[in-house]
This record gives structure tokens, sequence and C-alpha cells, in this order.
């Protein structure tokens, strides 16, 4: 058995030696110490040995399977730094590495972040406000009645009687108006829910409402406000017109339509043939809004008006289905 064990150290250094890659190695360490390997062999062997020689025997034969594993253990070592050293070998230094692409701001937040800009320029502040709302502010104390369509269930996403996902950003101006006095001259950008999706509607979409209270505020400044706002987000060539409507919480209330920019006003797809498309709505704050917040209307007067930032992206795009800007396909992404 002795002489078995010399065998076994003699082959084990000269195949541990020989193996030129861990996989290599892993074979001869299977082959002298796995279940069914040499080592694996004589060690079951010892039992069938004499009393007397089993101890020395079962002592040199540990010794050796020991042995066999630092061996193993050492040239495995060795072969990982050899494979390092030829991947460094193979690389090039002075080459420049691989630069991480760059991300940039979605088409949406350049869009509102722009429509921002051309109103802080004008002297409005930015205003926040909570996601989830409460009735009151969301409609109540917007002149809404509890009757009114814009309380059904298809249009609004409701928590229970009381909650619900803001429909528009409107709730900002009043809670606003709670904590301050005028002269007031806010936006309130910011995220809005309804339920309704299609080509031109999201479930979720983005609004910039605004808001100007003071002494003697006229429609005339309302016009002269969005006006500019128009000319800067498009062209100074670009006509608008204001329509009467109805808003519950503004009177007079008026549509403010602009040359569409397709056809220049010519008719087109677009805009229906009409030369003209809607781009907001705005009007003269009602004064069941301001008693609501504590205002004399008699003593203020104020506007306010709200635009869909998608609807302004799409036209200065040239985007016809909504659904791409959430859709994160970066062929689509890329292009702004």
């Amino acid at each position: 058995m002795r002489d078995r064990l010399e065998e076994i150290r003699a082959d084990a250094r000269a195949a541990v030696e020989a193996a030129s890659s861990v996989e290599d190695l892993e074979n001869v360490r299977v082959r002298l110490l796995g279940r069914k390997g040499a080592m694996t062999a004589v060690l079951k062997a010892i039992g069938r040995l004499s009393p007397e020689e089993r101890p020395g025997m079962g002592r040199l034969a540990n010794a050796l399977k020991d042995e066999i594993e630092a061996l193993v253990l050492s040239r495995r070592e060795a072969l990982k730094e050899i494979q390092t050293s030829a991947r460094i070998a193979g690389l090039d230094p002075t080459l420049p590495g691989r630069r991480r692409p760059l991300g940039h701001r979605h088409p949406i937040t350049q869009v509102m972040t722009e429509i921002c800009e051309v109103f802080k320029y004008m002297g409005f502040s930015v205003a926040q406000g909570p996601e989830v709302e409460l009735d009151f502010y969301n409609f109540e104390a917007l002149n809404i009645p509890a009757d009114h369509p814009a309380r059904d269930m298809q249009d609004t996403f409701y928590v229970d009687d009381a909650v619900l996902l803001r429909t528009h950003t409107s709730p900002i101006q009043v809670r606003t108006m709670e904590k301050r006095r005028p002269p007031l001259r806010v936006i309130a950008p910011g995220k809005v829910y309804r339920c309704d999706s299609d080509v031109t509607h999201t479930p979720m979409f983005h609004q910039v409402e605004g808001l100007m209270v003071d002494h003697d505020v006229s429609f005339s400044d309302l016009k002269g406000i969005l006006t500019v706002f128009v000319h800067r987000i498009f062209d100074s060539g670009t006509a608008v017109r204001f329509r009467p409507s109805f808003f519950p919480f503004t009177e007079p209330s008026a549509e403010v339509d602009i040359q569409c920019v397709m056809c220049r006003g010519g008719g087109c797809r677009i805009c229906s043939q009409t030369g003209w498309l809607e781009v907001l709505g705005a009007g003269m704050v009602h004064p069941a809004v301001f008693r609501h917040v504590g205002y004399d209307p008699e003593e203020f007067t104020g506007f306010a008006f709200g635009l869909g930032v998608e609807r302004i992206a799409m036209l200065r795009h040239g985007i016809d289905d909504i659904r791409l800007f959430y859709e994160n396909d970066m062929r689509f992404l890329r292009q702004f």
C-alpha cells in the first residue's frame, strides 16, 4: 500500500502541474479525490488491513490527501493569475474608455419646464400641492356642486367619498389663496388623473394652471398674458382667439385657440379643416370661489387659466398619439 501511495503522489504532482486551465485542474482533483477517485479507493482499502497496520497507513493516506488538496489549491490560484495576466496583456491602456450614454429630460419635462419659465418671466411664482386631494378643494371650493358631471365616477378616481386623485391642479390655487392675501400671481404645474384613455388622453397627464388676483385685474390682462405665452411657446406669428365658453369656477369663461401650427390656418386633418386648435381654458375667477377662501369679490378680481402639457408638446413636435410619451420606446425618446 505504501507503494500505491507513492504512485498516487507522483501522479498527482505531475497531473496538477500539467493542468493548463481551471477546468483541467478540476478534472484532476475529481480523479484523485472524488467519490470514485484513487485516494478514496485507498482509504476504503485501509479498512481491510490488520489492526496493527491501520493506524500507520491511515496517517500516511490522510497526509497524502491533504498534500494533494494543497497542490490543487496552489495550482488553481496560479492558473487564475495567469488568466488575469493574459486578459490584461490583451488590453491597450491608451485606448479611450467606453462612455456611458448620457440621459436627458423627458420631452414632457422639457415642455413643462419651458412653460413654467415663460410664466416666471412674467412674474408668476410656482406653487405645489398634493396629488391625493380632498373633494372640497378639488370640487366644492371651485364652485362645482355635488350633481355636476365632473364628479361622475367615469371621470374621477375616488379613494372614498371625501378623497380622490386630483382631476386638475386648480386645488393648488385654492390652497394658495387660503394661505395668502392678494396680490397673487402663481402657476400650479403637476400631474392630474382622470378615467380616460385613447390616442389623445391618458389616465395620468400634466397640467399647468395659473392664477392672478389683485385690485382691478381685468379680462384684458388675461388676454395679454396668454397671448405673450402663445407667442413665446410657438412663435410671434401665431394668431390667438378667445371663444366664449363655460367653467363653473370662472365667469366669464373662454376657450383659447391658436392658429393651426400644421397648416398655418389653411385647414387640415389636425384642425378639422377649421384652421384653429384649442390649447387652453381661461376666465375671470367666479365670485363664489373668492367667498370660499375669504376674499371679498367686491374688492378683488382675478383670472385663472389651465393648459395640458401633453397637448402643447404634441403640437410643438407634431405628435399624433399621446401614448408615445409613456411607452418608453428609446427610438422615440432619443429624438428629444
